[in-house]
C-alpha cells in the first residue's frame, strides 16, 4: 500500500546508517518529505542523494542532538524547506560496554546526553513546531526509539540501559501530557531487539570471534537470530502512519521474542 505518510514531513535524527538510514528510505518509499540529521555529514549527503534520485523530497543537516542550538537550527531548516513537521524520529544513540565500577563520569554523562537528553531536546522543539503556526493543529506522531535494554537490563550495561530507561518513561510522561493538553501529537517508543548494524558489530567485535558472538546473541531471541534495520523501519512507518492513531504513550516492541522470556 503506496502513500502510507504521504503529504507529512519527517525528521530523523542518526539518519547516515542503520535504522536511522532505513527508516528514511521506508518514509520516502511511503510518500513523506526528509529532513535527515546527523554530525557523520558525508553519510547524510549519500543518502539524500539516493532519496532524490529516487524521486524523494529530502534535506541534510548536520546535528550534534545533544545541543539545543543545533536542534533550533534542525528545526528552522525543517520548517523554512517544507513549512511544517509532522514526524520525529528520534533515533540518534552511542552504545558502550563495561563494568559500573570501570565507568567514568564522563562516560556516563555522554550516553545519557547523547541517548536521553537528545531525545528531551527532539520532542521539546518538535511539539512547538508541531502546535506552532507552521502546525496549526494538525497534531503529529514523535517516535523514540529505546531498547530492550529500557525494558530489561543487562550486564556490564548500566548507563546504555538507564539511558534507554529513561526514553521509555519519558515518552510515556510527555504522551500524558500532550493527550491531557489536546494537541493532537502522539508519542510512542519504539524497542528494537539486537538489530545488525555497523554499531552492533562493532560492540559484538570486541568480545571475541564474530561468528561465535553472532551465535550466543542470535540464541538470545527466539526466533533464531538478530533482526535487520529494515524490520524496525517498517515499526517506524507503522507509528509514523495514521494506521497507529489510536497509539500514544505505547511501547511497540520488536524483538524476535527477546523479552518473552
Amino acid at each position: 500500500m503506496a502513500g502510507r505518510v504521504a503529504g507529512k514531513v519527517a525528521l530523523i535524527t542518526g539518519a547516515a546508517e542503520g535504522i536511522g538510514a532505513e527508516s528514511a528510505r521506508a518514509l520516502g518509499r511511503e510518500g513523506a518529505q526528509l529532513v535527515l540529521t546527523d554530525i557523520n555529514d558525508n553519510g547524510v549527503k549519500s543518502l539524500v542523494a539516493e532519496l532524490e534520485r529516487n524521486g524523494h523530497a529530502a534535506i541534510g543537516v548536520h546535528h550534534d542532538v545533544s545541543d539545543e542550538r543545533d536542534w533550533e537550527a534542525v528545526m528552522a531548516a525543517a520548517l523554512s524547506r517544507f513549512g511544517r513537521l509532522d514526524v520525529l524520529v528520534n533515533n540518534a544513540a552511542i552504545a558502550f560496554v563495561g563494568p559500573t565500577a570501570e565507568t567514568t563520569l564522563a562516560d556516563w554523562r555522554r550516553m545519557l546526553a547523547v541517548n536521553l537528553d537528545s531525545v528531551f531536546l527532539g520532542t521539546k522543539h518538535a511539539i512547538r513546531a508541531m502546535t506552532g503556526k507552521e502546525g496549526a493543529g494538525k497534531g503529529g506522531s514523535i517516535i523514540n526509539i529505546s531498547s530492550i535494554l529500557g525494558i530489561d537490563g543487562a550486564a556490564t550495561a548500566a548507563a546504555y540501559c538507564a539511558s534507554k530507561g529513561g526514553v521509555r518513561l519519558f515518552t510515556k510522561s510527555v504522551a500524558l501530557e500532550c493527550g491531557e493538553a489536546g494537541n493532537g501529537i502522539r508519542v510512542n517508543s519504539l524497542h528494537p531487539g539486537y538489530i545488525h548494524t555497523s554499531m552492533f558489530e562493532t560492540d559484538i567485535a570486541a568480545y571475541g570471534s564474530f561468528d561465535a558472538k553472532m551465535k550466543k546473541v542470535s540464541a538470545l531471541h527466539p526466533i533464531g537470530r538478530v533482526g535487520q534495520p529494515e524490520e524496525i523501519a517498517a515499526g517506524v512507518v507503522f507509528l509514523a502512519s495514521d494506521e497507529s492513531s489510536f497509539m500514544t504513550g505505547s511501547e511497540l516492541v520488536i524483538d524476535g521474542g527477546y523479552t518473552a522470556r
